[in-house]
């Protein structure tokens, strides 16, 4: 039977393991992100990886604490004799350790549900000032078709000017498809007979991909295209470049 200096060495072990795990898990939790995740096009997918970042540091101490255990107990409590191994250090019923895992566990849980709702409170700001932008977009299998309202201009790639505030109107012609701009955390199903609005300010002038996230058929892995974000003048430039379309 387990003494109460041993289970003391044992809480005392298992602290240091856990503490060096902890350390190593926070600092992959930070680091991990910024060449994991795709290249933020706006403040939305800055809020993707901020909240990645921070629901993988609140989680390491968690797991680190299961891996600590787990070690201590693979190397310590092993039983290499024969017949019933004896009981355990009866940790269960510490006190301390009770109160610590309860407290601990609260006040986690209530951090991660006030981040949560403040994330999903946050709204995509107004841009530049301007009255947002529309683009219909519309999935079809298996290509994406963009119409610009208030122009005739169509496209099979997508052009944006930067930091406006665009809605997109998203909808289908045949099945479900996903549509998703990938390093701008926009990911929304496009249902046929149905449009969906959501809205993104893109905030980095470049090209960047636009995928189907929805199983839609025989040629879904080739349902991608590309996002143009431009410079105010460039994309009007584009824009009046392009020719009219009924």
């Amino acid at each position: 039977m387990a003494t109460s200096n041993d289970n003391k060495k044992a809480i005392y072990s298992i602290f240091w393991i856990w503490l060096v795990i902890t350390i190593v898990g926070v600092l992959i939790s930070i680091k991990a992100p910024a060449w994991l995740m795709p290249t933020s096009a706006s403040s939305s997918m800055h809020l993707v990886i901020e909240t990645i970042v921070v629901f993988s540091v609140a989680a390491a101490p968690v797991a680190a604490l299961v891996y600590a255990t787990t070690l201590y107990a693979l190397v310590k409590w092993r039983w290499r004799g024969d017949g019933v191994p004896p009981d355990g250090p009866n940790l269960r019923n510490n006190s301390t350790l009770t109160a610590v895992w309860i407290v601990s566990s609260t006040m986690l849980t209530i951090f991660l549900l006030i981040w949560g709702l403040a994330a999903l409170a946050v709204d995509e700001g107004g841009g530049n000032g301007k009255n947002p932008m529309t683009v219909n977009v519309t999935g079809q299998q298996w290509a994406w078709s963009f119409t610009y309202p208030g122009t005739h201009v169509a496209s099979n790639e997508l052009y944006l000017p930067v930091n406006d505030k665009i809605t997109f109107n998203v909808t289908s012609k045949d099945v479900v498809h996903g549509f998703w701009i990938v390093q701008m955390g926009v990911k929304v199903n496009a249902n046929p007979g149905v449009s969906t609005t959501v809205s993104v300010t893109p905030n980095k002038i470049g090209t960047y991909d636009i995928r189907c996230t929805e199983i839609c058929g025989l040629y879904h892995a080739y349902m991608v295209t590309r996002v143009h974000v431009l410079s105010d003048t460039a994309f009007a430039k584009w824009l009046s470049s392009q020719p009219s379309r009924a």
